[in-house]
């Protein structure tokens, strides 16, 4: 059973409310209904679905939840989904950036110098070179990758990657995409 299947069942309410029960102990349509506040003849139709989908066993009334399924599903899927894009050409610094930004964020700020270092030198390229910005512009294109802006422009001005000046920012340093 693929992952994909598995989301399809469970889509239908009365079928993820029957789930979540039999999840939870329940082990008879009865049990189901109560559990889940569902009427008997919803349950047995959702049971009958799912085991038919290979979800659930069924034999009579008693229902046992193939729960090693689910894990089975999303192993495969995770295995069956594409390698993410590298963030840098460099495989040092994609491991540090995958590591540390996530779904194009970034997920924490690296306490080590070196790795804090690598993705300073990605968060930079955000900002043009020539182009002053008042702070309020840099705090938005921070807050874009981190809640911490203060931290990140700091790092940024510290690193030398940023010079600020009468609340006016601009990049000097850091590497230049050409």
């Amino acid at each position: 059973m693929d992952a994909a299947t598995i989301v399809g069942l469970l889509g239908d309410p009365t079928r993820l409310r029957v789930v979540a029960a039999l999840a939870l102990g329940a082990g008879t349509i009865e049990e189901v209904a109560a559990a889940a506040g569902l009427p008997l003849k919803d349950v047995a139709l959702a049971a009958r679905r799912l085991a038919r989908a290979g979800l659930v066993h069924r034999d009579g009334h008693a229902l046992t939840l193939h729960t090693e399924r689910f894990g089975a599903a999303a192993r495969a899927a995770a295995q069956a989904a594409p390698a993410p894009e590298p963030l840098s050409d460099d495989p040092a610094e994609d491991a540090v950036l995958s590591a540390f930004v996530r779904d194009g964020r970034l997920v924490s700020i690296p306490a080590q110098y070196s790795k804090r270092r690598v993705v300073l030198e990605h968060l930079v390229r955000v900002f043009e070179p020539g182009v002053r910005y008042p702070e309020r512009e840099v705090n938005v294109l921070l807050g874009v990758w981190h809640p911490d802006v203060a931290a990140l422009r700091r790092y940024l001005v510290d690193e030398g990657m940023l010079t600020r000046e009468a609340g006016v920012y601009w990049r000097s340093g850091g590497p230049v995409d050409v």
